[in-house]
């Protein structure tokens, strides 16, 4: 038989092999449909309880969605989706304040700087009585937050009550458009060097660190220390936009690559705004997302140092696809890389219980454990690596709380919210009494002791004691973040924070990035030697 009857004999053996491919992959999704048609006429008419038709394809949508195994993919309801949308843009209508739930009352945690809240001198620390008419005792926060807010140029009749005064305090706010900020103060520390905690990538993230860059440089910072710990990332512009501040034009920031092979890169379209100050990013087990896409571009273009633990591994990109009713589902379609390809998404599996875990959790690498993780090249060749997250280029624990300090704050555990309410009331009347320089005496303590017991939170007073430092620093920050701001409260707490004590180091010692990225090579080295000997 000639070679092209074999070819033409082959062709034609695959068109009913396709055709019947084609035909079991129709039947397979038909008898998918008739399943789940079944499934919901029967618990439709024969479940103990009564649900409602809507009810129940909302069940079967959520639960085809959980089932994904994806802990980033989500059906969002129309409540839900206006939530989500606040806390991504950054803003909402409503008075400025961050609540919390203390002893079955809502108390002002936080007050929004700019806001109606300020303005009208709402104080940390104050209880929300009364929304209008309504009493708000048992109210959780997601109530109280939903009554707050509203159409802007509304109003909503407020009643707090406050320590030391004896009737409530009835403030009627005109709702307004609240912006949460970003970066919530810029400081000059010694050495002249900038310390900018970045608390998230809300639509204005860009823009204020670009201000607060732009104010140090000009008085003078020989550095600058941006600190994304705790950041849990947001819009996905305001990251290229914050990478692109200290990019060159032209270079990559990062790329997606989805399942329909729509694959994007993003590069700087801009000058940056402060191309050569050295420059290090702290980041910690709670940088995710954002924060990852602009360490990993500022890490692979050698723009930055890395240091303090491994970032969270929140790879994952999400579309946002709206549906009728209100309804939103936030899915995930692709995945993140850097300029240099490692891939920031850490490996994770569901567990029976519904909770997301870690593959290998490495949130603390040793150094044997970095080496076992794929490498990469910077772009300057020095050793970055993958396998999902960004690893620092200096690896700092942060400071631990000694086994006797833990058995205090174990004991405390069950009375948090006593122990919160205690704290927060005491520090409201030491407030008045402090100066920007003062210290801790130990009377404060023992006062605090004192009120604890009165609240019933029994402790032993001699394990008490040997937590002393820990119960002073807590005090410490507490009052000097009351009294004096959030940017007085991190001066005071600077020796206290290993991390950013690390990088204030490793700038004093340089005068460039080339001269940090030394630095960084010399510790891993030393770091490795003494992993060898052990």
């Amino acid at each position: 038989m000639s070679r092209p009857r074999i070819s033409l004999l082959l062709g034609l053996a695959l068109i009913p092999l396709m055709a019947g491919g084609f035909v079991f992959q129709q039947h397979e999704s038909q008898q998918g449909a008739r399943l789940l048609d079944q499934v919901l006429n029967i618990v439709s008419s024969r479940f103990v309880d009564t649900v409602d038709a809507a009810t129940l394809y909302e069940k079967a949508a959520r639960g085809l969605v959980h089932e994904l195994n994806d802990p980033y993919s989500i059906l969002l309801s129309p409540k839900e989706l206006s939530s989500f949308n606040a806390q991504t843009n950054g803003r909402y209508a409503g008075i400025g304040m961050e609540i919390a739930e203390t002893q079955g009352f809502i108390s002002v945690q936080r007050v929004f700087p700019h806001t109606p809240a300020e303005q009208a001198g709402v104080q940390e620390g104050d209880r929300i009585n009364f929304v209008d008419t309504t009493n708000t005792r048992g109210w959780t926060v997601s109530q109280t937050s939903d009554a707050l807010k509203g159409n802007p140029g509304s109003k909503v009749l407020v009643k707090f009550s406050r320590p030391g005064v004896p009737e409530l305090i009835p403030i009627t706010f005109t709702r307004a458009v609240v912006n949460i900020p970003a970066v919530p103060y810029a400081i000059m520390l010694d050495n002249k060097v900038g310390y900018v905690p970045l608390l998230q990538f809300n639509e204005s993230a860009r823009d204020e660190l670009e201000t607060s860059i732009t104010r140090l440089s000009r008085e003078g910072a020989r550095g600058i220390v941006i600190d994304l710990r705790g950041n849990p990332g947001g819009i996905l512009d305001q990251s290229l936009s914050v990478s692109n501040l200290f990019l060159k034009k032209g270079q990559q920031i990062s790329s997606i690559r989805a399942r329909n092979g729509e694959n994007q890169s993003f590069v700087a379209s801009d000058d940056p705004v402060a191309p050569t100050i050295p420059l290090v990013l702290l980041t910690d087990g709670r940088s995710a997302s954002a924060s990852e896409i602009v360490a990993g571009a500022l890490q692979d273009h050698d723009r930055a140092l890395i240091v303090g633990t491994t970032s969270f591994g929140k790879g994952l990109v999400q579309s946002v696809f709206p549906l009728e009713g209100g309804y939103a589902l936030k899915m995930t379609t692709a995945k993140w890389y850097t300029p240099n390809g490692r891939s920031i998404q850490k490996e994770r599996k569901l567990l029976p219980s519904g909770e997301f875990v870690e593959v290998m959790p490495d949130s603390l690498e040793t150094d044997s454990a970095r080496r076992s993780r794929p490498a990469f090249k910077s772009d300057a060749g020095r050793i970055v690596y993958g396998g999902g997250a960004i690893t620092p280029d200096i690896i700092v624990r942060p400071d631990t709380l000694t086994t006797a300090e833990q058995k205090v704050f174990n004991a405390f555990a069950p009375k948090t919210a006593d122990v919160r309410a205690t704290l927060m009331d005491y520090s409201l009347e030491l407030k008045k009494t402090v100066r920007p320089d003062f210290t801790v005496p130990s009377t404060w303590r023992e006062e605090f002791y004192r009120r604890l017991q009165a609240k019933g939170v029994t402790i032993d007073h001699a394990q008490y004691e040997q937590a002393g430092s820990e119960i002073d620093r807590l005090l410490s920050n507490t009052v000097a973040r009351l009294a004096f701001g959030d940017s007085t409260a991190k001066r005071r707490s600077v020796p206290e924070d290993n991390q950013l004590m690390h990088a204030l180091q490793v700038l004093k010692q340089s005068a460039s990035q080339k001269d940090l990225f030394t630095i960084a090579q010399r510790e891993q080295a030393t770091a490795a030697s003494a992993s060898a000997r052990q």
